[in-house]
């Protein structure tokens, strides 16, 4: 069985948006060559991607262009060779190698986790990220925690968890990545 991966930038109090809904927090910050070649790394690891319809909408809005090619291209790459997939009843995909999960979100993604394939990461999409740990179809959450106090905000977690840790890195720019089974 194929593991699903939740992977978010988040607060260190815990909130990937801010009250107000806002993300850009979470990428303005100090340039980190480490962390940039971490970001890249990651990105090509070759796994399959799923999103959310929201976080779809913006990542097929940026990943396809040339500033994106100019401005991140290994990451880039990666993102738009990726097998994808969206969670939408509204949106028809255009993205090149996209798929609309059709159906019951939970059952889709069932059957997703149970076909043949790489491995599964779940981009932002913190609502579809909620809902699917909340059925225990996610393995693994990968936060990447941004040095910045929100105070409040949205969490993926509806309801406690505990989880187990199994990796984690610090990066100058004062970000850190943890990941943790669930």
């Amino acid at each position: 069985m194929r593991k699903l991966r939740v992977f978010e930038s988040i607060s260190v109090d815990g909130y990937f948006t801010d009250a107000s809904g806002d993300m850009s927090w979470a990428h303005a910050g100090r340039e980190d060559a480490e962390f940039a070649d971490w970001v890249s790394g990651n990105a090509s690891s070759g796994g399959e991607l799923l999103f959310g319809r929201k976080t779809y909408r913006m990542m097929e809005a940026f990943w396809p262009t040339p500033m994106a090619a100019q401005q991140m291209p290994a990451v880039a790459k990666g993102m738009n060779a990726a097998t994808k997939y969206v969670a939408s009843r509204t949106i028809q995909p255009t993205w090149e190698n996209t798929h609309l999960l059709n159906g019951d979100l939970l059952n889709t993604v069932r059957n997703l986790k149970a076909s043949d394939g790489p491995d599964i990461a779940l981009l932002g999409s913190g609502s579809v990220a909620a809902q699917l740990g909340e059925a225990s179809l996610v393995d693994e959450y990968q936060f990447v925690i941004i040095p910045v106090g929100l105070g409040g905000g949205r969490t993926v977690f509806t309801k406690g968890r505990k989880l187990r840790l199994l990796d984690q890195r610090a990066f100058r720019c004062g970000n850190v990545v943890v990941t943790y089974a669930a």
